[in-house]
């Protein structure tokens, strides 16, 4: 199976049409190497600079929160205006640089055993995400 195809069924299990700028954003998240974390202002951009024409931000929006609705995408909530994407949807940890902005993975074994000592009543701990704000040395 190509992109392409993966691509369109990814759109179509995430209740979207498979159009020329829903494929486009599909390869922008899906089709690289690495991990790749994001704002949708920062997608939106990216995406319009290589279409080399205006992308509606609903359609990103839209596009972006279906994906992570349906578990392609996680949000990953830096302050109460900031939020990330991250197309690597394992539970892993966060360097986060306050100065650039940057979201940079940080692996398990870079992190000791984080140990809980508080329970809440009827809850159980789903999983534990840890992201370390960083600056630069100035």
């Amino acid at each position: 199976m190509n992109n392409n195809q993966i691509f369109v069924k990814k759109l179509r299990s995430s209740g979207l049409r498979p159009t020329k700028q829903r494929l486009h954003i599909c390869k922008v998240l899906f089709d690289r190497k690495d991990t790749f974390h994001f704002t949708i202002n920062d997608l939106a951009d990216l995406v319009q600079r290589q279409l080399n024409k205006k992308i509606s931000l609903a359609t990103i929006y839209n596009t972006v929160h279906a994906f992570k609705k349906k578990g392609y995408l996680k949000e990953i909530s830096i302050n109460s205006d900031k939020n990330y994407f991250d197309t690597n949807i394992s539970n892993h940890h966060h360097f986060f640089n306050e100065g650039t902005n940057e979201l940079i993975d940080l692996k398990d074994k870079d992190v000791g055993r984080i140990k809980i000592k508080k329970n809440i009543p009827g809850k159980k701990i789903k999983f534990i995400e840890v992201i370390v704000k960083i600056a630069n040395n100035n």
